[in-house]
């Protein structure tokens, strides 16, 4: 058997301790290298949190956004427009408003909702509005025997901006809504059209805007010129999608009936009163609500005068597929002569020229 003699205690220590002071060094060079590759990972992720992990002050750090310090940020809103500069809204006439003089002196309460300042955060994080709301309430009780006071009204519906104009404040509506009213000495009528309906577009989330389109001056009531001038005006205020055509004197006994577009072309007030709720358009090949949903009610009234029906009127719809090409909105003419923004709506008063 052979026996070797033991190592001496200060040649036995060598081998271990420098491996340790190896490894620990290793171990140090490893640990800087992560940290390093961890700062500038998360400084290309979000440079808000770089000066909070080497302790550099910057103008980022201290949580001051854009739209905190009243500087323009440019973000959509729910509606689509942007937010302009703050000198814009006090310097610069807006699309489709009056721009004669004085007129947009007060761009504070006479704004569209298109121009009232959102929080960027906020209308980025909305979600969709449903495709039918949850607020509808279904069959309502419609009277006209009920005083209506419109300042009162306005006072009732505060979402409802100057202009007549609402946009939904818990979702994006998809449905960006301008409804014309052809419109002449029906000032009640309007009043109660604007109680029952403001309410009801509302339900249905919808982002709409009311134009009534006053025809002045006592010639013929023209009622389909108003509405492509209506068309016309509104898109001057709002980058609308959908234009729904409405009689000041016909209310909804439904608010599932929806003041909206559809695929095709709607028919919205299918069963009125006045015809004992029976379908009379019904071999249309139009979109329609079912009977019991499209149910109006009329305010009766005797006709104007100068609204008489046009004697012509059925040989003109009979020959529409040739008179379409060159009348409508490429031969469309007329004057404003005045815009008036109201809280609840938009009255835009124009001048027609002569019935042909």
């Amino acid at each position: 058997m052979r026996f070797r003699e033991p190592l001496l205690g200060g040649s036995a220590a060598m081998p271990g301790a420098s491996l340790q002071r190896a490894c620990r060094l290793l171990v140090a060079v490893c640990a800087l290298h992560l940290g390093v590759t961890l700062v500038y990972y998360l400084a290309g992720r979000d440079l808000s949190r770089l000066p909070r992990l080497v302790g550099v002050p910057t103008p980022v750090q201290g949580g001051s956004s854009a739209a905190a310090s009243g500087q323009p940020t440019g973000e959509p809103r729910p509606g689509g427009a942007r937010l302009p500069p703050p000198s814009a809204t006090s310097t610069q006439p807006r699309p489709g408003r009056d721009s004669s003089p004085g007129a947009d002196s007060d761009a504070g309460p006479a704004s569209n909702l298109t121009l009232v300042p959102v929080s960027p955060t906020k209308a980025l994080s909305l979600p969709s509005c449903p495709e039918e709301s949850p607020l509808l309430v279904g069959p309502m009780l419609i009277e006209f025997n009920i005083p209506v006071d419109l300042e009162l009204l306005a006072k009732q519906n505060p979402e409802i901006k100057m202009g007549g104009r609402y946009t939904p404040k818990d979702c994006i509506s998809p449905h960006k809504v301008a409804i014309i009213i052809p419109f002449r000495n029906r000032q009640e009528h309007l009043k109660y059209w604007l109680y029952y309906l403001h309410p009801i577009l509302q339900r249905q989330q919808l982002d709409y805007g009311i134009y009534v389109i006053n025809q002045a001056g006592d010639s013929m009531f023209n009622r389909a010129k108003l509405l492509n001038i209506g068309f016309q005006e509104a898109l001057k205020d709002y980058d609308y999608n959908c234009f729904v055509f409405s009689d000041v004197d016909l209310i909804p006994m439904d608010d599932h009936n929806a003041y909206r577009c559809f695929s095709q072309p709607r028919h919205i007030s299918v069963a009125m009163d006045k015809f004992g709720f029976r379908l009379v358009f019904k071999g249309m090949s139009i979109s329609r609500p079912n009977a019991v949903v499209g149910r109006c009610r009329m305010i009766r009234h005797s006709r104007d005068k100068k609204n008489e029906p046009n004697p012509q009127r059925f040989s003109r719809i009979a020959h529409t597929k040739e008179t379409m090409h060159s009348d409508g909105l490429n031969s469309l003419t007329y004057q404003v002569l005045d815009i008036e923004r109201y809280q609840l709506y938009t009255k835009i008063t124009v001048d027609v020229g002569t019935t042909s």
